[in-house]
């Protein structure tokens, strides 16, 4: 399926028939990718007495309990409600679900101890384009990320400096393949959190923050159509599935 859009004034030739799947799934047949200290999730069958809501195992349907948490085990799309003390639904914030994105390589470099992504990164690789989203995919790049166990571990994260940045050239949407932009241990400060979201001036309730994506070796960087499509809860976090679409010359 090949469709021609119009954005911005420009056109653009997309072809939908080739979707890259950039989430990652809940799956309990194996190691599911984990943060947070919390358990691993759950989908059990549902037990009435004798009956169960497995077919396998007699029932007349599968029926399904599934106990998980957005920001600890599957990819996720968040807003400004994540940090604030008033209560935002990104299910009502999100309105638009397709946006021009840039997919972009960083390698998160050594500062004090910790790998960071830095301004000076994200400006040499965007450069002067101008993008409502952005796709971030770090070094190294293995298929580990798809059910690797982060709690303890301090992984990469933005630099406050990077976030301010990307809210400065208007990205409204960020996605990256890490369970947080921010350090895990940060004694709460959420330093990247607050300056995309721009907690202390006009907060960015339309602006989203997209965690534990994974974008496969073979995805070249540079421009694609995004969709981020997420399930309907309202809170401030809920299951997401990023679409990426191949723009052709």
């Amino acid at each position: 399926m090949i469709a021609s859009i119009q954005y911005n004034y420009k056109k653009y030739t997309i072809d939908f028939s080739k979707p890259i799947d950039i989430s990652i799934a809940i799956d309990v047949t194996k190691q599911n990718i984990n943060a947070w200290y919390i358990n691993d999730p759950k989908i059990l069958p549902v037990t009435d007495g004798d009956w169960v809501g497995n077919v396998a195992q007699g029932g007349d349907v599968n029926f399904n309990n599934i106990q998980f948490n957005p920001h600890s085990h599957i990819t996720h799309t968040e807003c400004a409600g994540h940090i604030t003390k008033k209560i935002h639904s990104v299910n009502k914030n999100l309105k638009q679900f397709f946006f021009l994105a840039e997919v972009i390589t960083v390698a998160p470099e050594l500062l004090n101890g910790d790998l960071v992504i830095s301004k000076r990164q994200l400006k040499y690789a965007l450069g002067n384009k101008k993008r409502e989203a952005v796709v971030i995919r770090t070094l190294p790049n293995l298929k580990e990320k798809k059910s690797y166990r982060y709690s303890n571990t301090n992984p990469p994260y933005l630099l406050e400096e990077a976030a301010v940045f990307l809210r400065e050239k208007e990205v409204k949407h960020l996605l990256i393949d890490l369970p947080s932009v921010d350090k895990e241990k940060d004694q709460g400060k959420l330093l990247a959190h607050n300056a995309f979201w721009n907690t202390t001036g006009d907060l960015r309730l339309e602006a989203t923050i997209t965690e534990f994506i994974f974008v496969p070796n073979k995805v070249e960087d540079g421009l694609y159509l995004l969709n981020i499509m997420i399930a309907p809860f309202e809170n401030d976090a809920t299951p997401s599935k990023p679409i990426l679409y191949n723009i052709l010359e």
